[in-house]
């Protein structure tokens, strides 16, 4: 495992920089992942999703998929596309300090 400097403190990531352990994110972690993504503002719809995404996995054990954040966290496919452009699972996923979701690619 690797680990690198994210909004000041050491955390551990994959290869593909996503964190590896659910401990370490900090809101500060999910404001500097996003920004380097492109999100240069987190709204309050912003966390919502990274929220539910966070307590999901949690309770689940794994990251959810788009549609389950839909389904079960109640927020509109639209909406997710419009918050965390072109691939907001992915996206979602990076900003919330989880693991890529599976069939991500």
């Amino acid at each position: 495992m690797t680990t690198t400097t994210i909004a000041g403190t050491d955390v551990h990531v994959d290869e593909e920089g996503f964190m590896t352990e659910y401990d370490e994110w900090t809101e500060d972690h999910g404001r500097a992942l996003a920004s380097a993504i492109g999100i240069t503002e987190m709204t309050d719809d912003h966390w919502e999703a990274i929220r539910f995404l966070r307590s999901d996995f949690a309770e689940q054990g794994e990251t959810a998929t788009l549609r389950r954040v839909t389904k079960v966290g109640g927020i509109p496919t639209k909406k997710l596309f419009q918050l965390f452009p072109k691939k907001p699972a992915k996206k979602m996923a990076y900003v919330a300090g989880l693991p890529k979701p599976h069939g991500c690619v």
